[in-house]
């Protein structure tokens, strides 16, 4: 009992680190793109490059996890986080810190490809809803605390404190994983593990995320079909090995897995840039300070806080299904409501649709983590863990991608002055537009899955 309160110390502490660092960064990119002259779009670079890093990592970390032991990548992956952020903090130029970025994204990637996958196998089935309940209420912690903290440390100390907060965190979650954590979860001990197979995922996943980043110049399609091309011979070297990295069963005669990660995709996908987009409206537009802009996108994570604790505790008893998918519906109301932003829209408004947004993530983010993670053997507890966050990775860097091409479509390479104000605003209602109507769609996606409970019970005894 002792020890599955450390694991859900580590991996609430660990779910808390990279949500505080997005949604601080963001309130910080204004002051960031002062000082080193940078673009809208190199702006947008610097949360892109840490998920870029991320996502390609996740599953062969996750896939390394289930063999060689949870609690050594997690322990090394929080070093790395660190390290990398006293990096970040003494960045000299733009690309010194989004190289910086990257290592970040690595040592996240091995944090939590892990965490959640201790959390699954430490409780019990009847019990995971709960505890990945608080999980993801640390999470969206970081997510209110980050515009807070994060003007007012951009204000009092400048953007690089920022950073060295993360430092201070990454050591201390290094100090309990080694004094307090006991065991290594390694239930795939023995398996081989598939460099191949991880070497053509992350070309893939990388090239592909890549040209997104480039479009709509031709370098960003060219790099979208080398990145489709390399996955699909990821897939075909996959399913001729004996011990792949991705188990396809997984995708294959898995329903609720397959259809909960897609679900998850897309709800990422349409969700994430809201606070890039919105941090630059409130800033530039309205003329709110960093402090002030934080406060009002503050509203979104502690609606998610406050009710993803009860969304998880009735994930364990109501089919996830039914409050995944009644969450995606809010969070597009939520995202059409944004649509009608303009220069003299209030700031109650946009609290107002956060809350909503927010309401619809909850609703959705608990549930949908437990019904992936009830969906599969505990061997393949990590390998899921890390599908689930190459899901929610790649949604943002899809999300992220599609904000930069929406810019660069309507915007240029310009920085934004009061010149170009009428064109930001129809690219922040294009893009909230886009948003909606694939929340949307993805409620289809989220109704698929079928019958998760039966999944819980088949895997309850494993």
């Amino acid at each position: 009992m002792q020890n599955r309160r450390v694991v859900l110390l580590v991996a609430t502490v660990a779910a808390f680190l990279a949500p505080f660092m997005s949604s601080a960064i963001n309130i910080a990119l204004p002051a960031i793109g002062k000082e080193f002259r940078m673009t809208a779009v190199a702006l947008g670079w610097v949360a892109t490059a840490y998920l870029l890093a991320a996502a390609v990592c996740l599953v062969p970390f996750g896939k390394i996890a289930d063999i060689s032991g949870r609690k050594k990548i997690f322990g090394l992956g929080s070093l790395i986080y660190a390290l990398s952020s006293g990096l970040a903090a003494a960045a000299p130029s733009g690309a010194v810190l989004i190289a910086s970025r990257v290592l970040q994204g690595v040592g996240s990637a091995m944090v939590f490809s892990t965490g959640v996958a201790m959390l699954t196998a430490a409780f019990p089935p009847g019990e995971r809803g709960k505890v990945l309940g608080v999980n993801t209420a640390s999470t969206y912690l970081g997510l209110s605390l980050g515009p807070v903290l994060g003007g007012l440390l951009t204000e009092s100390f400048g953007w690089r404190s920022v950073f060295l907060v993360n430092v201070v965190l990454g050591i201390v979650l290094v100090v309990i994983v080694l004094v307090g954590l006991k065991g290594d979860w390694a239930e795939a001990k023995g398996d081989s593990f598939d460099a191949g197979g991880a070497i053509l995922m992350a070309a893939g996943l990388g090239a592909l995320m890549f040209g997104l980043g480039r479009l709509p110049g031709a370098a960003g399609v060219v790099f979208i079909g080398a990145g489709a091309v390399l996955l699909v011979l990821f897939v075909r070297w996959e399913a001729g090995r004996p011990s792949p990295l991705f188990d396809l069963d997984l995708i294959r005669r898995n329903t609720a897995f397959a259809f909960s990660n897609l679900a998850a995709l897309i709800n990422y996908s349409a969700t994430f840039a809201v606070g890039f987009l919105l941090s630059l409206y409130l800033q530039y537009i309205k003329g709110l300070s960093p402090r002030r802009a934080g406060l009002i996108l503050i509203a979104q994570p502690v609606v998610m806080a406050l009710f993803s604790p009860l969304a998880g505790r009735l994930s364990d008893r109501i089919e996830p299904r039914v409050l995944a998918t009644a969450g995606m519906g809010f969070s597009s109301a939520g995202l059409f409501l944004l649509a009608f932003l303009g220069p003299e829209s209030s700031l109650t408004f946009v609290g107002a649709s956060l809350v909503v947004l927010g309401f619809g993530f909850a609703l959705f983010s608990s549930p949908n983590t437990n019904a992936v993670m009830s969906s599969v053997e505990k061997r393949s507890y990590g390998v899921a863990s890390a599908t689930l966050g190459t899901m929610r990775l790649t949604g943002q860097m899809l999300s992220m991608g599609a904000a930069m091409l929406i810019f660069a479509l309507f915007l240029g390479k310009t920085a934004i002055t009061p010149e170009v104000f009428p064109k930001y605003l129809a690219a922040l209602k294009t893009a909230f537009i886009l948003f909606g109507a694939l929340c949307a769609a993805g409620v289809f996606a989220s109704l698929a899955r079928g019958n998760l409970k039966s999944a819980d019970r088949r895997n309850s005894g494993v």
